[in-house]
């Protein structure tokens, strides 16, 4: 048996291998141009109030509301803004010192619907942050693939972009 062995291991190496190859080549491109866009945050309405040695009250005649705060009254609201309820104030030890700081902020109003055209948005005033994005104008946007792999992308105008890959794989079963 010990003399055959050389003899087997010999057939079993001269034995062809067979196997299936798999090429797959997968070209992409791919042009896009922004659309125009806007982004708009309106500013809130807000109220504060402080103070040392003051004494307030909201209301008239008999609807007073000792050591009350006005503000902002959410329950009555004109395109979007909150009306303002008054804060009384007065010193309460007169000949004393006193400090008060009151602000109010009135904020931006419900705007109505804002359309771009031509890439530019006419836009209204307001007291908030306001981003305008203008649209891509394609120019001279241009991409070509050939099967070799290779990708030339000519640049458009502002807001243009280009992608272009290819993909081999090889599959040994």
């Amino acid at each position: 048996m010990k003399k055959l062995l050389p003899f087997l291991f010999a057939l079993s190496a001269t034995t062809p291998a067979y196997a299936n190859i798999k090429q797959e080549f997968v070209t992409s491109a791919q042009i896009s141009i922004d659309s125009p866009y806007v982004i708009t945050n309106a500013a809130p309405s807000s109220y504060s109030i402080s103070g040392n040695n003051i004494t307030t009250s909201t209301g008239t005649g008999d609807s007073v509301v000792t050591n009350g705060i006005g503000g902002l009254n959410l329950g009555s609201l004109s395109n979007g803004v909150p009306a303002l309820v008054n804060t009384n104030k007065s010193v309460t030890t007169a000949g004393s010192a006193f400090s008060l700081s009151e602000s109010y902020q009135a904020g931006d109003v419900t705007q109505s619907a804002i359309t771009p055209s031509s890439g530019i948005a006419t836009l209204p005033i307001l007291g908030g942050q306001t981003t305008v994005i203008s649209g891509g104008t394609a120019g001279n946007l241009g991409l070509t693939s050939v099967s070799s792999g290779i990708h030339t992308c000519t640049a458009g105008g502002s807001g243009t972009s280009c992608i272009g890959s290819t993909t081999v794989r090889i599959t040994i079963d």
